[in-house]
């Protein structure tokens, strides 16, 4: 009778908890902590607990890290043996903003770089757009971003309730819209998630368009 095959061989990383894989693929790649936390725009020291098992990633911070490491989510997981040779990550590029652009992102000349989203989540009209406010609170924080799909002079009844990018009297703004009746008119009101902001009212005749309709959270600082 012949032998059985040995067994296949598990890397020492793949016994252990995520934090130990991450490290693993971190020096794979010759990244230090502090350029992985850059890359995935997590905290160092976050990262630092992290990879010590002390602390778990969000799925957030899970998927932004795996970006960074150019692996899948599940290899980081490790939900099999066959992770020692993963797939990378298929994403895009998108155009990534500081401010609300005025037109359509492939024409604005605020462009300052790209930010890569996952190939799913592209689209030719969406942009991303980083916060530096803090009307959004809690729900989106300054440092966050977001993805945005371009729908200039969309019906503010039809994104009830949605975070839209907005344009109002040529200032930008990220605010919840909604359509409510006062005295037997329609009036746009722009709201922030920050109890602290006053809300805006769009009177009649108010120089306001909606750019743009927030669709999801790409990127958070912890």
């Amino acid at each position: 009778m012949g032998m059985a095959p040995d067994p296949p061989l598990v890397p020492p990383a793949f016994r252990g908890h995520i934090g130990r894989r991450i490290r693993y693929y971190r020096t794979q790649a010759e990244l230090t902590q502090k350029q992985l936390a850059g890359r995935a725009g997590v905290n160092q020291g976050f990262l630092s607990e992290i990879e010590r098992g002390k602390r778990r990633p969000s799925p957030s911070s899970l998927r932004a890290i795996a970006v960074a490491l150019d692996v899948a989510p599940a290899v980081l997981i490790g939900e099999s043996l066959d992770h020692d040779a993963p797939q990378p990550l298929e994403t895009l590029d998108v155009p990534l903003f500081g401010t609300i652009p005025a037109g359509p992102p492939t024409q604005s000349d605020e462009q300052l770089e790209m930010f890569p989203v996952l190939r799913h989540l592209w689209a030719p009209n969406r942009y991303c757009l980083r916060l530096s406010l803090d009307s959004m609170e809690p729900t989106l924080k300054p440092g966050d971003l977001v993805l945005v799909e371009y729908r200039p002079g969309v019906n503010p009844e039809h994104v009830q309730g949605r975070i839209c990018a907005c344009l109002a009297d040529q200032m930008p703004t990220l605010k919840r819209v909604s359509v409510e009746s006062q005295q037997g008119r329609s009036l746009v009101i722009l709201r922030g998630d920050n109890p602290a902001v006053a809300p805006i009212v769009v009177h009649e005749g108010s120089d306001f368009a909606i750019q743009g309709i927030v669709t999801h959270l790409v990127g958070r600082a912890l």
